[in-house]
């Protein structure tokens, strides 16, 4: 399904099985070109990606959708956002090297009375933040060791030592 004009404006009307797939098709080629040691073309495609339209919808989906803290708002204030809205964030989603101040708000440690800091950034802070997570997962999946279980999202613990011990032997 093409995009035409109209179905760019609104956001239920996006294909996003279709957003879903371009994007990792492009996070693949910066897979297979981190693994065959071309730097440069990685880095070429990560931008690609980075300015992409489609990742960018798929950023602020992940921030304004999917993910657990989607309702937690960051010093704007702003909570949640209307589809409009969305649409919005996504058009205008640019990497940014300064961001807004994160809010602070203190949270009971589990099990103890002590509090913990935790910083809420604001929604496009989060979405600039997936949107990178989106260009740089892919090379460092692919630089990281097979063992190494502890940052990656696709391994578990099981796997990394049925790893570890098969490499050992």
């Amino acid at each position: 399904m093409s995009l035409t004009p109209e179905s760019r404006n609104r956001w239920k009307d996006l294909p996003w099985r279709e957003i879903e797939g371009k994007t990792f098709k492009l996070q693949k080629r910066i897979y297979r070109a981190s693994r065959s040691g071309k730097q440069v073309v990685v880095h070429q495609l990560q931008k690609l990606l980075i300015s992409s339209w489609y990742a960018k919808c798929l950023a602020v989906r992940k921030v304004t959708q999917d993910n657990r803290g989607k309702k937690s708002a960051g010093v704007d204030g702003q909570l949640a956002l209307s589809p409009r809205r969305r649409m919005k964030l996504a058009e205008s989603l640019r990497l940014k090297p300064r961001t807004l101040a994160v809010r602070r708000v203190w949270i009971e440690k589990r099990g103890t009375t002590e509090k913990r800091p935790l910083g809420i950034p604001t929604i496009e802070n989060r979405a600039q933040q997936a949107l990178a997570c989106l260009a740089l997962e892919p090379e460092w999946e692919a630089r990281l060791c097979a063992v190494s279980s502890a940052i990656r999202r696709a391994t578990n613990v099981v796997k990394s030592l049925g790893v570890f011990c098969t490499h050992r032997a």
